[in-house]
């Protein structure tokens, strides 16, 4: 057995100084996308397959814990830690590179990645996605892609529990 990184820790920028010199090697048009990704599901990995295939690259922000729990999603999430849920993303082969983020937007990080294509699930209308108009200003695109699962990790976690109360 190995003692060397797994190969998707490639895929993982921990130093967010290197992150324009990850990017940099990057083929384009870059996709960007970001969440919490806490519990990965069947919609999640359908998701992120088609927001790939938008571009060349595909870009994943992840939220911080902190900035999960600031989020109102419930004081016991995320259940997965940060470094668990990027690298369940980047064991992904539709992903390219997974970065976190501590604001409670992730405006910043697309001001740095500066994508082709900013997506967001079905749930999110076109206009009301963060950082379409920055990404526009650039003659980018930004996309909405309708769910063709309907899954949640809210609904799975509180399936979960209606199981345990019984």
């Amino acid at each position: 057995m190995s003692d060397a990184p797994p190969r998707y820790a490639r895929k993982l920028v921990t130093d967010p100084a290197g992150l324009a010199a990850r990017l940099a090697a990057l083929p384009r048009p870059i996709v960007f996308t970001n969440g919490c990704f806490d519990i990965l599901h069947a919609g999640h990995v359908d998701y992120l397959d088609r927001a790939a295939a938008l571009g060349a690259s595909l870009v994943v922000g992840v939220n911080s814990d902190a900035s999960v729990r600031r989020q109102g999603k419930g004081e016991d999430r995320p259940i997965n830690p940060l470094a668990d849920r990027m690298a369940v993303l980047a064991a992904l082969e539709a992903v390219s590179l997974v970065v976190a983020f501590d604001d409670d937007t992730p405006l910043a990080l697309i001001h740095a990645v500066r994508p082709d294509h900013l997506v967001k699930g079905g749930d999110w209308p076109v206009e009301s996605i963060v950082g379409a108009d920055f990404v526009r200003s650039y003659a980018g695109q930004v996309h909405s892609i309708r769910f063709r699962h309907t899954r949640s990790t809210s609904d799975l976690l509180r399936r979960i529990r209606e199981q345990d109360a019984k």
